[in-house]
């Protein structure tokens, strides 16, 4: 059987159906910027920037922010000075494989100028991140089924490749699971651990994370999902004990245990995010909580909902309060803007930005009344 890569399969499925606390925004100025990567295959030409107006909501494109090829995954340094982006590439300076890019942000224009840019060592990077010190950085090849880490100079520079780890297997999912397939990095909040969720494998492998090395030494046992799941996307609780995993295939959310002593995750709760009576093929994609720990929102697409949930103080657990339209096509990624009042959702398949307004007391959100357009908007990240 032909491999059938996930672009493939997110564009055909949707042709069937036409981690770091940023500071708020200071008032009276509700102006802040909105840094947005993009897929480069349509006539998108890079990374933009935004002016958000968080008193009403309103997103204005102040322009290209930097010309890049396929900045599918952003992430901002700690000091928020530095903006790191996954390249989703197959071949990178004439070898097999993508890139990472880290840049400096003109905080005045939103402009980003390039610092410096290396190897993934793997295809198709399509997440990065930096761990809580700005001194590692981290990135998950999908396509190469890897997962690689580097440092950071005090000036931005990225290392070549520190530690590369190269999986292999399959699951049981012939066609989205013919090989692994390495779709996030994330830290744990103790700046100890770095986890890996392999799509391919229904596995999140786990790593000690000597952060002024960025040496990754593998810490067993590593978590798996239940087969054919997929698991794709990690959030932790402002607690620091639990985490929460968005699998794909499935279109469920596991809640997880995080043991920090021991460096174990546990699975102790399951939620499908599709509706009861939704019967075509939906996606599991990202989830964002609120700063108090209070409400999570997940993304589930070709059903194309906005899925949000009330987090029990005590357990963490999740009771879903309701499903709102997303606003467009397979959201691809989602975020609070920094006063919590405002859920931005990048549409893939519509190429537009749509803003739900929140109530900050209840959780619950608002449809989109306007969406804002922009060519295969992938990552969105306040600077």
């Amino acid at each position: 059987m032909p491999q059938l890569s996930r672009r493939d399969f997110l564009h055909d499925s949707a042709l069937s159906f036409a981690s770091i606390t940023l500071p708020r925004f200071k008032s009276p100025n509700p102006i802040g910027f909105l840094l947005v990567g993009t897929q480069t295959s349509g006539s998108s030409k890079g990374i933009y920037a935004y002016t958000f107006d968080s008193a009403t909501g309103s997103l204005q494109q102040t322009g290209l922010a930097a010309e890049a090829p396929n900045p599918t995954f952003l992430a901002l340094c700690p000091s928020g000075d530095i903006l790191f982006a996954a390249n989703e590439l197959d071949h990178f300076d004439g070898k097999p494989g993508g890139a990472i890019t880290s840049y400096a942000i003109h905080k005045a224009s939103g402009k980003l100028h390039q610092i410096s840019q290396v190897p993934t060592l793997g295809a198709s990077p399509c997440h990065v991140a930096v761990d809580n010190t700005g001194r590692a950085v981290f990135a998950a090849n999908y396509n190469g089924g890897s997962a690689a880490s580097f440092t950071i100079t005090i000036d931005g520079r990225i290392s070549p490749a520190i530690s590369f780890e190269q999986y292999t297997g399959h699951g049981p999912d012939p066609s989205r699971q013919q090989s692994p397939h390495a779709h996030r990095v994330t830290v744990s909040p103790d700046n100890r651990f770095l986890f890996v969720n392999d799509l391919g494998l229904d596995r999140i492998h786990i790593y000690a994370l000597d952060a002024d090395t960025a040496r990754l030494i593998p810490h067993p046992p590593d978590w798996f999902s239940a087969p054919g799941a997929g698991p794709r996307a990690l959030r932790f609780h402002p607690n620091g004990r639990i985490a929460y995993c968005v699998n794909e295939i499935s279109s469920t959310i596991s809640t997880l245990r995080w043991d920090k002593k021991l460096g174990r995750l546990e699975t102790i709760q399951e939620t499908i995010l599709r509706p009861a009576n939704f019967h075509g093929p939906t996606a599991g994609c990202d989830i964002v909580l609120d700063r108090r720990g209070r409400f999570a929102y997940a993304a589930d697409r070709f059903d194309d909902l906005i899925v949000t949930f009330e987090i029990d103080p005590k357990t963490s657990t999740l009771t879903l309060l309701n499903r709102t339209p997303c606003g467009g096509k397979v959201p691809r990624h989602l975020t609070l803007d920094p006063t919590e009042r405002w859920l931005l959702v990048a549409n893939q398949s519509s190429d537009t930005i749509t803003v739900l307004q929140r109530n900050q007391l209840t959780g619950q959100l608002t449809p989109a009344s306007t969406s804002t357009p922009i060519s295969r908007p992938q990552c969105l990240v306040f600077a």
